[in-house]
């Protein structure tokens, strides 16, 4: 009886697994026109003219980018006093892209854009960075082969305004965000539409208190139909976090919060451990949309 249950657990085990790798690699994408031409030298160094400004970003493709197949499109903006260099050097307390190149280095892969803010932020006064957004995606999009249902952002402190920005207001657009220690710094215009939203802050924040980056969480835990709770915290002085990953959310849309006992800082490391765990935790929240 048990052997027979073990044989029928296993089997089940296998077609499931089977079933979700099939699914996965059969989920349609949406290519952009870039697919198919040759990329020689168009990544590195980009400037545009938006709103009558001259912008400049950096564009990472991998080294073994294949211009027949979709990629995921990441942003990753930077924070007050930085640059699209800094984030992708991996400069001051950075890492490169904010960690993520390593980890995207899978089937589906990624191409990173960093983009430099007007006086080194990200105010988006009248809408101009978003405007410049749609100027980067649309020239990446024609240029090189993205999924266009796989846009995703991130950024720390000014960059994660950015990102909440682009998720109150290019919903439809993006797939999904991720803010770190962010604030109300970049406006929400919209801000109705549901996203798959990543937030982390922590606790003794001083430049960007956590009860902002709670107000900004709790409009996606709104807008995406998720539950309303008060997710528990850790208390100061433990050098530990708290995740929350919220119920009820729409199909697609889910939140997950991460509070953690530390300061406004781009790689928080917990006690005890050797490494940051923003970039794992991004990248598991963005991967499964794939």
């Amino acid at each position: 009886m048990s052997a027979t249950f073990s044989f029928v657990t296993r089997a089940t085990l296998l077609l499931l697994f089977f079933s979700n790798l099939l699914f996965r690699t059969t989920v349609a994408a949406t290519p952009s026109s870039g697919c198919g031409k040759a990329a020689t030298g168009f990544g590195g160094n980009r400037t545009t003219t938006v709103n009558g400004k001259q912008r400049w970003y950096l564009v990472k493709t991998p080294e073994n980018y294949n211009n027949t197949h979709p990629h995921r499109l990441i942003f990753t903006f930077h924070g007050l006093a930085d640059n699209g260099a800094t984030v992708a050097n991996g400069q001051k307390s950075y890492l490169p892209y904010y960690g993520l190149p390593p980890l995207a280095s899978d089937g589906i892969g990624a191409i990173f854009v960093s983009p430099t803010g007007l006086n080194t932020g990200w105010a988006n006064a009248g809408g101009e960075d978003l405007l410049f957004v749609d100027d980067m995606v649309k020239t990446v999009e024609e240029n090189l082969c993205i999924d266009q249902n796989l846009r995703f952002s991130t950024g720390f402190s000014y960059g994660g305004a950015m990102s909440y920005a682009i998720a109150c207001s290019r919903a439809k657009q993006f797939r999904a965000v991720a803010v770190l220690s962010g604030g109300l710094l970049s406006g929400c215009s919209g801000g109705k539409d549901p996203i798959a939203y990543y937030a982390q802050h922590g606790l003794g924040d001083p430049l960007l208190p956590i009860a902002q980056g709670r107000q900004m969480r709790d409009t996606f835990v709104k807008n995406n139909g998720c539950t309303a709770q008060a997710p528990q915290e850790p208390k100061s002085g433990q050098g530990t976090m708290v995740k929350t990953k919220y119920d009820g959310c729409k199909g697609g849309y889910p939140v997950t919060w991460i509070a953690f006992d530390g300061s406004h800082i781009q790689t928080p490391v917990l006690k005890g451990a050797s490494q940051t765990f923003a970039a794992l935790e991004t990248w598991e929240f963005f991967k499964q949309f794939t």
